[in-house]
């Protein structure tokens, strides 16, 4: 068995099912669960559609290996949408891949870039990787299972939660292979400026390393401009080759198609090709069904704006309720809140599932303890994924809670 299993953590939702098998909550009141980040909009019916004709009308494609890299039309796709989004020329021959799901592909290009240590080598010695806190558990684990020591670089409040990047010590920028941003962030919300980038960049020139830029909310947002991407930053630095960096997407969140893991990645030509190799040896080719509905959804924009338009009436309803009992404010982006709450985060949410049936998720299992704190504690994550009605429900019922408490 591998050794390094054994320093993976449980995931935080299989947490806080430990955490309420010993509770039994309200039956007077149905349950909300704000606890899961899976959105819950409806797919749109063009997208499964698409889906029903590649089966129907092209059946003989089932019968074939489906080629790692994915249909030329597949990446033209791709680059069609970052040509319309960002106003980026990518070359869908050497800069894109497609991924089932950036979880996935997080997990992989770890594999791919990180250059563990010889056998029996100091633990000083490791290699590094730099990820926010709180963070997307599965940066950690493909860290961790890659023979690497993950580095949590701890969110400032005051700071609409920007990472403290000029807290790492020289000597972990020394180590660090790969660094893993979230923008716009997971809990936060927030969207990192230009300026941020051009910091990371200027890191990565320094110290060599890869940044992985993790944009799985981009399209979920509050603000009249849309979330600057990595690779779009890099274009208004001057850094038009994209050298050490790798940004993913996905139609999870964007389309509401979380079921179909489909994303892609795009960015510095050399880290693709080597990329394309790990995943051609483990087995990561993307169906062509789901080829042909990815086709048809990065095709469409005008689904996008509809769900956004959704997400943005929600939150109008909802924070303004929470904000009268909680430390809540909109998010730059996503579809989550990231409240401060009075007491341990971990009793908020057990007596909140208790008594009002509402699941929330602990800002503690979000995070880990580094430099002398856990980000995390005394925060929850709320993601307002569910219809309108029943999220205000959630946000009533917890109103109701905190008054109680008090």
């Amino acid at each position: 068995m591998n050794p390094l299993l054994s320093h993976l953590q449980p995931y935080p939702f299989e947490r806080l099912r430990q955490l309420f098998t010993t509770v039994t909550p309200n039956p007077a009141l149905r349950p909300i669960s704000l606890g899961m980040g899976e959105p819950k909009h409806p797919t749109p019916a063009f997208i499964q559609q698409a889906m029903i004709d590649a089966i129907t009308r092209t059946p003989s494609d089932l019968a074939a290996y489906p080629a790692t890299a994915g249909e030329p039309k597949l990446r033209e796709a791709f680059t069609q949408w970052l040509k319309k989004r960002y106003d980026l020329d990518v070359n869908p021959a050497t800069q894109v891949l497609p991924v089932n799901g950036s979880r996935e592909a997080l997990f992989a290009l770890t594999q791919t870039i990180i250059h563990p240590a010889p056998a029996g080598s100091p633990a000083d010695s490791a290699p590094v990787v730099v990820c926010p806190n709180p963070f997307y558990q599965i940066y950690e684990g493909a860290a961790l299972l890659a023979g690497a020591q993950p580095y949590f670089v701890p969110s400032d409040p005051t700071r609409n939660f920007a990472q403290d990047w000029d807290s790492v010590p020289e000597s972990v920028w020394a180590r660090t292979q790969l660094l893993i941003t979230c923008s716009p962030g997971n809990p936060t919300g927030a969207v990192m400026p230009l300026t941020e980038w051009k910091k990371l960049f200027d890191l990565s020139d320094r110290y060599g390393f890869v940044i992985a830029s993790d944009e799985c909310y981009s399209e979920i947002y509050f603000r009249d401009e849309a979330p600057l991407g990595g690779m779009e930053a890099a274009v208004k630095l001057g850094r038009t080759d994209f050298k050490n960096l790798i940004s993913f997407t996905s139609l999870s969140k964007r389309s509401n198609v979380p079921g179909m893991r489909s994303g892609f990645v795009a960015g510095d030509a050399s880290l693709i090709q080597p990329f394309l190799l790990y995943r051609t040896y483990h087995g990561s080719a993307m169906s062509p069904v789901v080829q042909a509905a990815s086709i048809a959804a990065w095709g469409d924009e005008q689904h996008v704006i509809e769900n956004r338009a959704l997400y943005r009436s929600k939150f109008a309803q909802v924070t303004p309720l929470l904000a009268e009992v909680l430390d809540v404010a909109l998010p730059d982006a996503g579809f989550y809140l990231w409240a401060k709450v009075k007491g341990h985060d971990v009793d908020f949410t057990r007596e909140l599932f208790t008594l009002y049936n509402v699941t929330v998720l602990p800002g503690s299992y979000l995070a880990r303890e580094a430099q002398g704190e856990n980000p995390g504690a005394q925060r929850i994550r709320m993601a307002l994924v569910a219809d309108t009605a029943e999220c205000v429900e959630a946000a009533q019922r917890i109103v109701q809670f905190v008054k109680s408490r008090t």
